[in-house]
């Protein structure tokens, strides 16, 4: 009977220890996700200060800001799932891409101190999102496993855990730059 009582209380706190396992890894990733944001929404709190100081100069470039305009508003809207905040931040990433890039053809808004501020906190920005999108695929990683493997998967299964879709770069990112066509820009 002691042995038995014993067993007992070994696998229970087995599954409390799986349990509290579990619960430590999706909260991780929920909070991962949560420093993503933080970064993003200091984006878009960027964006209409660079719009504004390149709208005078990039006349030419003016589908490029209505769009960044445009994306920035629906990326702000609070009932956005994970992976569609995660398809507008890709979106807008290659549309200030865009920009930075025409800004090339603008020497006077390169000389300008105000943008040269903004430019330079832009990719702040751009780095500490980098670093977020790492410990968030970090910990997706961590919690995929968890839910995975054996005996921990069977729990997860249980709780309706499901796996995690990591951060990844499209497919349009992963092509290499074509460096002489912007030199001949």
């Amino acid at each position: 009977m002691t042995a038995g009582i014993i067993i007992i209380a070994v696998i229970l706190l087995m599954v409390v220890f799986m349990y509290n396992s579990l619960i430590g890894k999706k909260n991780q990733v929920e909070n991962s996700f949560a420093g993503i944001d933080v970064m993003l929404k200091k984006r878009y709190d960027l964006i209409p200060n660079l719009v504004s100081a390149v709208k005078t100069y990039m006349k030419h470039e003016k589908d490029v800001l209505t769009e960044i305009t445009e994306l920035r508003s629906k990326a702000m809207q609070s009932n956005l799932s994970d992976d569609e905040k995660i398809q507008l931040d890709n979106k807008i990433s290659r549309a200030i891409g865009g920009i930075m890039v025409a800004v090339e053809n603008y020497p006077q808004l390169k000389a300008n101190e105000n943008f040269m501020h903004l430019q330079a906190s832009l990719n702040e920005i751009e780095e500490q999102i980098s670093a977020s999108r790492r410990a968030y695929n970090a910990a997706v990683t961590d919690y995929n496993n968890a839910i995975e493997m054996i005996p921990t998967s069977i729990l997860a299964g249980m709780m309706g855990y499901r796996r995690k879709e990591l951060f990844e770069v499209t497919e349009a990112e992963r092509k290499n730059v074509d460096v002489n066509t912007l030199f001949n820009n």
